[in-house]
């Protein structure tokens, strides 16, 4: 295998990366201006908007509205929820948090009915692929058919060569999470740790479910001490690193040749849950001094002040390309207005402040009712 030089890496990315956002430029001033309307005539605006939502309503334009009388569909003693998510039973002291719906622009989201997805889905298998970012929304998703059918037998295999499963005996339906930071494939060599674009071996454990849900693009970020990783391998090369929004590109283009090369779309229904934020920088919302520590109110602005993330430009590219389809759960955007919704500091296993992930119940019982309607809409 070759090895190219820092600065070639460097330069080699930075021109990719130039000729890719000129070819896609975006402002940041407008997220809902950016996302494709219910009257679009460009074409790729019209394949987005079948992907988004399966219909005429766009259910990711919209805004969070409070209501005293709303209730999560479960609580902090669901069997289920890991104690870093669980932020009621590790001191969260407010639960305003827990009262806004999101409310879609021009139509309502189906209520999720989780008897009604095991009656329909009984005997099928939904398999959750990602980091802990689809932890978040596998255990969010158990928890709500849970509540639903709390008398129900079931079976909750942790995880065991990185898959965790959790089983509705009575119907014969499995929620499954396989856990895998980067969707392409990560491998100790003499080398040393190798991230590597342009294969994925991993997909072998994805085959056979009957439905699929993606994510991927937080560890993407992480550099120093907290990087998997010592090498990026693309096309036979050896890099020390490149431009991480280059490598996100490159290797969830794998990923959608992966799709394109193993899925049945008569079989199989495949859905990419998109960008979830972070707000550990309050400049993101217009004051700089704060985090998502403290917060306990959404950002109420029709815009977000620091616009769309590049990646969520990569995974629409991506995505617009593929041939078969895959809807997106673009929770970006609604979910970049909850900057109240994180664990913060009431979390039983993540130190410090977690602006990251978000409590549960919470922000992904929203991401499942989309879901939800997706599936059944």
């Amino acid at each position: 295998m070759g090895y190219l030089s820092k600065a070639a890496a460097a330069a080699a990315a930075s021109l990719f990366l130039t000729l890719f956002l000129v070819s896609h430029q975006t402002k940041a001033h407008d997220f809902n201006s950016l996302l494709p309307n219910n009257n679009a005539t460009n074409a790729d605006e019209v394949v987005v908007a079948r992907k988004l939502a399966g219909g005429k309503c766009n259910w990711f334009r919209g805004s969070w509205v409070y209501d005293a009388s709303y209730n999560p569909p479960y609580d902090s003693n669901c069997p289920f929820i890991d104690p870093e998510f669980n932020c009621q039973k590790y001191g969260r002291p407010d639960k305003s948090y827990l009262k806004y719906r999101w409310q879609p622009s021009s139509c309502s989201l189906p209520r999720f009915n989780g008897l009604n997805l095991l009656q329909q889905w009984r005997g099928k298998k939904i398999m959750f692929v990602g980091d802990s970012l689809s932890l978040n929304q596998w255990q969010s998703l158990s928890c709500m058919i849970h509540s639903w059918v709390p008398n129900s037998k079931y079976i909750f295999s942790p995880f065991r060569n990185g898959i965790a499963s959790v089983t509705f005996q009575d119907y014969g339906v499995r929620i499954l999470l396989y856990h895998t930071t980067y969707l392409v494939d990560l491998d100790s060599e003499k080398v040393g740790r190798v991230l590597k674009l342009d294969s994925i071996r991993g997909g072998d454990a994805w085959r056979g479910m009957d439905v699929l849900i993606f994510d991927t693009w937080h560890w993407w970020t992480h550099t120093g001490r907290t990087q998997p990783f010592d090498y990026i391998q693309d096309g036979g090369k050896l890099y020390k690193d490149m431009n991480r929004l280059v490598a996100f590109y490159k290797g969830l283009t794998t990923w959608a040749r992966w799709v394109v090369r193993n899925v049945d779309p008569s079989k199989t229904k495949v859905f990419f849950q998109g960008i979830s934020p972070i707000h550990y920088e309050g400049k993101d919302w217009n004051q700089p001094s704060r985090s998502c520590k403290g917060e306990t109110t959404p950002y109420s602005g029709t815009s977000y002040p620091a616009g769309i993330p590049q990646s969520w430009v990569v995974v629409n590219k991506v995505l617009s390309r593929i041939k078969k389809p895959v809807y997106l759960l673009d929770i970006t955007y609604l979910s970049q207005l909850r900057k109240e919704a994180h664990p913060s500091v009431y979390s039983g296993q993540h130190s410090g402040t977690d602006c990251s992930h978000w409590c549960l119940p919470g922000l992904p019982d929203t991401w499942n009712d989309l879901f939800y309607g997706a599936l059944f809409g």
